[in-house]
């Protein structure tokens, strides 16, 4: 009996030892946290995202670095994200095509769809087709005239093949039975300069990248026009049911544990409230509701994925 007494007082104090261990590990999170965009530097992704950075530092306690890691229509900074440790130190800040278009498009993305988990929706983009201030075009009528009546002889520029504006000019151009010249670039700022030169006629881009009036709106790929401008028609009301949208936010590796994942989606819930954040949001003209909670985020990233599909099926797309 004492013997067998020993050897349980034996096993209680290493479970107790272990115990102790585990409770002495350092709460989430403890060190400094990384924020991989897969979009350049200037990008409307990377201004949200440099605004949601210090809400997120001051609420989680720790440094946030934002890392821009563009390449690849998205597919570089999103593969690094996809193969590191699930851990809350190495997030994603991406639009939703990262994980619904570019796996499909690219079969050398690096990664799944399913290796990334959402966090929290901090944004929702419209698309527009915009010309410089001087060009000759003053209606998306005029645009799909001059193309019919010349084709292939207009030239549109984009943030990068396979990115949602590229896909959002292809499905209007087999709308309107038009052709055009493709001219993809490492993100939307190159495209913006080249149409100011008139280097291309006009250009497919987010909504947000319009602030500074740089360019002149000709329409919206959207149901309801936008009410921060809403003298700029949509594309449907041209006759041409074409309205892809936009979205995303912070994600992360795939696996995160429950505790962490719940203290990153806290943290991004006031941090995205924050009016240093909200600003950014109205100068990128983002809608009232850019914020979504993980359930909500995760429904729409499933719904965007399969409805992708479906169009990827039907769109022609560079390979």
């Amino acid at each position: 009996m004492a013997g067998r007494e020993a050897a349980w007082a034996m096993l209680l104090g290493a479970l107790l030892l272990a115990g102790g261990r585990v409770h002495a590990q350092p709460a989430f999170p403890a060190r400094p946290i990384q924020i991989v965009n897969p979009a350049p530097a200037g990008s409307i992704s990377d201004t949200l995202l440099r605004a949601l950075a210090p809400g997120l530092q001051a609420k989680l306690g720790q440094p946030v670095a934002v890392v821009n890691r563009d390449g690849a229509s998205g597919a570089l900074g999103t593969a690094t994200v996809a193969r590191a440790a699930p851990d809350g130190y190495t997030l994603l800040f991406t639009a939703a095509y990262t994980l619904s278009v570019l796996p499909v498009t690219r079969p050398d993305a690096g990664y799944r769809a399913e290796q990334i988990e959402p966090v929290c929706r901090t944004f929702v983009n419209t698309m527009a087709l915009a010309v410089r201030p001087e060009s000759p075009f003053t209606s998306l009528g005029d645009l799909v005239a001059a193309a019919r009546a010349q084709p292939g002889s207009l030239r549109f520029g984009h943030q990068g093949i396979a990115s949602i504006p590229h896909l959002a000019m292809v499905e209007l151009a087999q709308a309107a039975g038009i052709q055009v010249q493709d001219v993809p670039y490492r993100g939307e700022p190159a495209a913006i300069l080249d149409a100011m030169a008139g280097r291309v006629e006009f250009v497919s881009l987010v909504l947000g990248s319009l602030r500074g009036g740089a360019l002149r709106p000709l329409a919206v790929f959207a149901e309801r026009r936008h009410p921060l401008i809403p003298d700029v028609p949509t594309v449907p009301e041209a006759g041409f049911p074409v309205a892809p949208t936009s979205f995303g936010g912070l994600l992360a590796p795939a696996g995160l544990p429950v505790p962490v994942r719940q203290t990153l989606a806290r943290a991004c819930a006031g941090a995205a409230a924050e009016e240093v954040y909200a600003e950014a949001a109205r100068r990128g003209f983002q809608p009232l509701d850019y914020y979504a909670d993980t359930e909500e985020f995760g429904r729409a990233l499933r719904r965007d994925v399969a409805d992708k599909a479906r169009l990827l099926a039907t769109v022609e797309v560079p390979r």
